[in-house]
């Protein structure tokens, strides 16, 4: 609450020249270079107006699913019912509900051939799992894609999988998948389980058994912290025949195949598994804030720009985590963003494409409310969505790095469609001159941030993406991560640079073509 006075005199002195009138606007522009122009509308005054409210006090750090939070998305909602942007859903509601849960880590062992095995020890899982099954089929690397698969010939419907970490080489080392030296996704750490569950699941596989002696150990720390501290795990809420899965230690592995590390041939294995894990379910409310700005002349096409609206709350001690950078600079960019474009449809320049504003929950629980909107429920059809511009952190400077003060970290910008990459670099060139960086778009960066983002949801189904970034620094996840240190020249800048970014993604003449598409 310490910053309510700061806010009231603020509002009471804030000038109100920078709100130009969309008339007013409209007479200035002579070059039709319209993107420019309502660039300008973008001010380091307005950024600041909002980010001292949204990251005061009084918002509690915005944990996903309490009152603070609430506050965030109300907020949120009465900006856009202020500008006169519409709500996405056809019903004419903000929100979008994301049902969450918290699940405690389960407890309980299974039974293979009438040998007990206790979690935590042999295996690990983070959900409940039950039943009974007299086989289980084996699926090797458990990899589908077009002209390879490990499922021909096999029904899966309500059967338990065993599968491995890995994939197929050719006798001169190279992998199959790729036909080059370097592994194909299905490799990556980070999508190993969920790509080869996907499949599992759409084919009618209600759990997984996962040999991954490589990550085991990271799966232990993670495991191991959950239970000395009491922990659970927020995820989205499933129903009961909910597909789960289990990761094996090497010897329980071999216990059901004995030759699973040189065996990749498909088969039944004859083997009687028991499941007794149990673990109580919390129900948490959650939602998106969704609003849209139609096409003038694609309506049907969409770019979404994207942001999270949560932080990580309140310490132990008492102490508010603000969120400031993280990602209060995202929300606040977002509200300007959307207020520009909204200012170029009323004067009659609107985007050609549709602008879909999102500010996703539960990014710090592991990309929820971004995951919801892309697995569960898009509101506009992905297959209809352009491009994603996410913007997570841009209000700060990283200390560790080198250079101008002038720059952004840009990740993923050239991963799915050369021509995003290529515009983005032009439309920098054409109107900002901010020093693009792209040190953490490497491949091998250990911090793997192109995979800690809302973006990543949109980017596994194949829609192009830029993740705008500004590094982390000394406050990121707590209590010094306040407004008072944000660097509101840098924060307009970036917000410019995505909104120029954005208006010539929905302003060109045919969609952006995705070249390097995953499987």
């Amino acid at each position: 609450m310490k910053h309510l006075m700061f806010i009231a005199i603020c509002l009471a002195m804030s000038c109100n020249s920078s709100q130009k009138a969309a008339s007013e606007i409209n007479k200035e522009v002579s070059n039709e270079d319209y993107s420019a122009t309502y660039a300008e509308t973008i001010t380091e005054a307005e950024l600041k107006e909002h980010l001292y409210i949204y990251a005061s006090d009084e918002y509690e750090g915005r944990e996903t699913g309490e009152l603070g939070q609430k506050k965030a998305v109300a907020y949120i909602k009465t900006e856009y019912e202020n500008l006169g942007i519409p709500a996405a859903k056809s019903d004419g509601n903000y929100f979008q509900d994301v049902p969450l849960e918290m699940t405690e880590l389960p407890s309980g062992s299974i039974s293979v051939n009438g040998k007990e095995y206790n979690l935590g020890e042999s295996f690990l899982t983070f959900t409940k799992a039950s039943g009974e099954f007299n086989e289980i089929i084996y699926v090797g690397y458990g990899i589908e894609q077009e002209g390879y698969s490990d499922y021909e010939g096999l029904d899966l419907n309500g059967k338990i999988i065993l599968a491995k970490y890995g994939e197929p080489t050719n006798t001169d080392g190279t992998y199959k998948l790729s036909g080059t030296v370097e592994p194909s996704a299905w490799s990556n750490r980070s999508e190993a389980i969920g790509k080869r569950a996907k499949v599992a699941k759409d084919k009618g596989a209600i759990g997984m058994l996962f040999l991954d002696e490589l990550n085991y150990p990271r799966y232990k720390g993670y495991f191991d912290y959950m239970k000395n501290n009491d922990g659970g795990q927020m995820t989205i809420a499933k129903n009961s025949s909910e597909f789960f899965y289990l990761v094996l230690n090497k010897s329980l592995a071999q216990t059901i195949l004995s030759d699973i590390e040189s065996n990749n041939q498909s088969q039944t294995i004859d083997s009687k598994i028991s499941f007794n894990l149990s673990g109580a379910n919390q129900k948490i409310e959650s939602e998106n804030v969704v609003a849209v700005l139609k096409g003038s002349e694609k309506p049907d096409e969409y770019i979404v720009i994207s942001s999270h609206l949560d932080h990580i709350g309140v310490t132990a001690d008492g102490q508010i985590n603000n969120g400031a950078d993280d990602d209060g600079s995202g929300t606040v960019a977002l509200l300007e963003i959307a207020e520009a474009f909204k200012k170029a449809a009323d004067s009659g320049n609107g985007p050609k494409r549709s602008i879909v504003f999102l500010h996703v929950t539960g990014e710090e629980k592991g990309l929820l409310g971004s995951q919801y909107y892309t697995d569960f429920d898009p509101i506009f059809p992905l297959a209809n969505t352009v491009a994603n511009l996410n913007i997570d952190m841009i209000g700060r400077i990283d200390p560790k790095r080198e250079g101008e003060r002038n720059y952004i970290y840009l990740i993923g910008s050239d991963k799915l469609s050369t021509e995003l990459h290529e515009l983005s670099e032009e439309v920098n060139n054409k109107y900002m001159n901010i020093e693009l960086d792209y040190t953490y778009n490497d491949e091998n960066d250990p911090n793997r941030f192109y995979y800690r983002s809302d973006h990543y949801n949109f980017a596994k189904n194949n829609i192009p993406i830029i993740f705008y970034f500004n590094g982390t620094h000394d406050d990121y996840h707590k209590p010094g991560d306040t407004p008072d240190k944000i660097n509101y020249d840098l924060l307009q800048n970036r917000t410019r640079l995505i909104f120029h970014t954005a208006w010539e993604v929905a302003n060109r003449a045919n969609k952006l073509v995705v070249d390097k598409a995953t499987n």
